[in-house]
């Protein structure tokens, strides 16, 4: 995705943080994540964000399917608020 909503995807501040503390290392997110955003750290075997701007937007599958909850995605309202003050520059 190069766009979204006419906004060039390298400009949007949307896309998972790992706690490293939280993951298990269970690939749940990987096996669901088709976009390769995620990628697996064998050595520390924690799961790490390696290409964050091919998520998609407004996505957060990843984090609801994460068992120890170690995935983290910017709050609703503060997206909301970065949009309305991107769209005001524009």
């Amino acid at each position: 995705m190069k766009e979204w909503r006419g906004i060039p995807r390298q400009e949007i501040p949307w896309f998972p943080t790992i706690d490293p503390e939280k993951c298990t290392g269970c690939k749940t997110c990987m096996e669901f994540c088709k976009n390769d955003v995620l990628t697996f750290d064998g050595e520390a075997e924690k799961v790490l964000v390696a290409n964050p701007f091919n998520c998609v937007v407004e996505c957060r599958t990843c984090s609801r399917l994460c068992p120890s909850g170690a995935i983290s995605f910017p709050a609703e309202k503060d997206f909301a608020a970065w949009l309305q003050e991107y769209r005001g520059k524009s």
